[in-house]
């Protein structure tokens, strides 16, 4: 397949000297170009709620989020996944990364197999995914037929997919769910989407978990308050959470915690309702996670 004539693969008029410049200048040339990213994906704010909502919604009702992509694309898909479980105490499945090459992947470039679009369709059936599943396709020239091979095998399974670019529907257009195209322009160095559209990615997923995880009640305020405390930074960010919120001091936050089953949001509610670990669990089962409206629940209940 030809690629030449897409916006990610165009030589950038800004950087035709690259090679002569001075280092800070090369540095400045960055940054200049990076603020770009960050200006196209106010074009596709819409199209970002719009794949949150869809997610969210998938997930309520069981089912699952597949980032699946090759090279830099498929590595951000796996570290995007890999980092809710400590932040939002998910489990593993619930959001993962494919990622065309597998595990050894990650570490060692295996650009070949970004072009075998049957692979694609394979991790789909090794995964399991069904209809309930929202498959996330992440291609920065959008033409990645291993990407490609995945989504429309999901979608032959009823899976909602979710199509991500940088380059304009004109140069590649599809036919999914939903679309996210953030156009960063050509990258400084000619081709190497690593880097602008990179960034863009990795902004994008960022706001996409961030946002489908604030749905799912996993944040209060702007506390992570479903962190894992799996070591001792963990363990310091979740008492520091309960001491600025409840103005506990550290002892006393810390034998709450440990009341909790080292729950940071049940320690919450524990703390504001006077309820013990079993109540406190049950209010927040009946308001789905959601502290804020356990404490609201816990209030009207205790007003009537």
């Amino acid at each position: 397949m030809q690629r030449g004539h897409l916006l990610t693969e165009q030589p950038n008029p800004h950087s035709q000297n690259l090679d002569q410049l001075e280092v800070l200048e090369l540095v400045e040339l960055f940054n200049r170009e990076d603020a770009l990213a960050v200006a196209a994906i106010e074009s596709e704010k819409v199209q970002i709620a719009k794949a949150i909502e869809l997610i969210t919604n998938a997930l309520k009702h069981g089912g699952r989020l597949f980032y699946v992509g090759a090279g830099t694309s498929g590595r951000l898909g796996v570290l995007d996944a890999a980092e809710c479980p400590p932040t939002f105490c998910t489990p593993p499945e619930l959001i993962q990364g494919i990622i065309a090459g597998g595990k050894d992947a990650l570490v060692r470039s295996s650009e070949a197999l970004e072009d075998r679009e049957t692979d694609g369709a394979e991790s789909i059936v090794q995964y399991g995914i069904n209809d309930r599943d929202v498959v996330f396709g992440i291609t920065a020239g959008g033409t990645t037929p291993y990407v490609h091979g995945a989504l429309q095998a999901a979608q032959k399974l009823g899976a909602t997919t979710i199509f991500f670019a940088c380059v304009p529907k004109a140069q590649f257009p599809t036919n999914y769910d939903l679309e996210i195209r953030p156009l960063v322009g050509p990258e400084i160095l000619a081709g190497s989407t690593r880097l602008k559209a990179g960034t863009a990615t990795k902004l994008v997923l960022n706001t996409i978990s961030t946002g489908v995880m604030v749905q799912l009640g996993k944040v209060y305020g702007n506390r992570m308050v479903d962190v894992a405390i799996t070591n001792s930074k963990l363990l310091d960010r979740a008492l520091k959470i309960l001491t600025d919120l409840t103005g506990l001091d550290r002892p006393s936050a810390a034998d709450l915690l440990e009341r909790s089953g080292k729950q940071v949001k049940l320690a919450l509610l524990m703390h504001w309702s006077g309820l013990d670990s079993i109540e406190a669990a049950a209010l927040l089962q009946t308001n789905h996670g959601h502290l804020k409206r356990s404490i609201d629940t816990y209030k009207d209940r205790s007003n009537s």
